[in-house]
């Protein structure tokens, strides 16, 4: 869905194109992939309708609780000949089943997460509860893309929930297609492509990984629409 914070996005691409067409390219769960300010503008009414029969309202967070529909937004290099913003989220707590979404890049083998989130990654694919479990402070958690009520704490807790993961006969695997840092928080965009011993048709996600002052996760936050063999 449009977000009130994309038009400040849009505006900023487009003085800094001078007189060329912006070329916009927006990709949405809901909508799919909306090409060019014409089809933008539509976008964003048909979005603005949705919202306001909802009473929805937008909050930004970085580590504050969820709200009841997560959604992750990649934002652009204003610098780049092409606008093309990324919104994930799930449509669980909208429609009340998962929607498979085709990906939205391609695997780039040259990513690499740095540290604690590199560790995460590698225990994820080998299906190693107490590696990953490792990985997150003692109080820290972990945030399926439905929702805060989906949200697990502590070292026990998400070891039996990664257990529990673990158990379609391995771990999950994923194309990683885009990383970006900034010290403290970690953005990880992928196609997970298997879970266990299960071949899935390649899904589009995003994952945020928040280090506390440990240096291992306080927070990881998930955005996709994966049903996996294991809910």
């Amino acid at each position: 869905m449009w977000l009130p914070e994309f038009q400040a996005i849009v505006d900023q691409a487009g003085a800094r194109r001078d007189e060329s067409p912006l070329d916009l390219r927006i990709d949405d769960p809901q909508s799919g992939r909306i090409v060019g300010e014409g089809s933008f503008e539509a976008y964003r009414d048909w979005s603005a309708e949705w919202l306001s029969l909802r009473q929805g309202r937008v909050q930004a967070i970085a580590d504050r609780p969820a709200f009841a529909l997560p959604v992750a937004v990649v934002e652009p290099d204003l610098e780049a000949a092409q606008l093309a913003v990324r919104v994930y989220h799930s449509q669980w707590p909208l429609l009340g089943h998962h929607v498979i979404r085709p990906p939205l890049l391609s695997r780039d083998p040259n990513v690499r997460e740095s540290d604690i989130v590199g560790e995460y990654q590698s225990a994820l694919g080998a299906g190693d509860t107490d590696r990953i479990t490792a990985t997150f402070e003692d109080e820290g958690c972990f945030r399926e893309p439905a929702g805060g009520e989906y949200r697990v704490c502590g070292r026990e807790v998400l070891r039996e929930f990664f257990a529990r993961f673990f158990s379609a006969g391995g771990g999950i695997t994923l194309e990683h297609c885009t990383v970006t840092e900034d010290g403290t928080r970690t953005a990880l965009e992928f196609n997970a492509v298997k879970w266990g011993s299960v071949e899935m048709p390649h899904q589009a996600g995003v994952a945020v990984y928040e280090r506390g002052v440990t240096g291992r996760l306080r927070e990881a936050r998930v955005y996709d629409d994966v049903e996996g063999p294991v809910e």
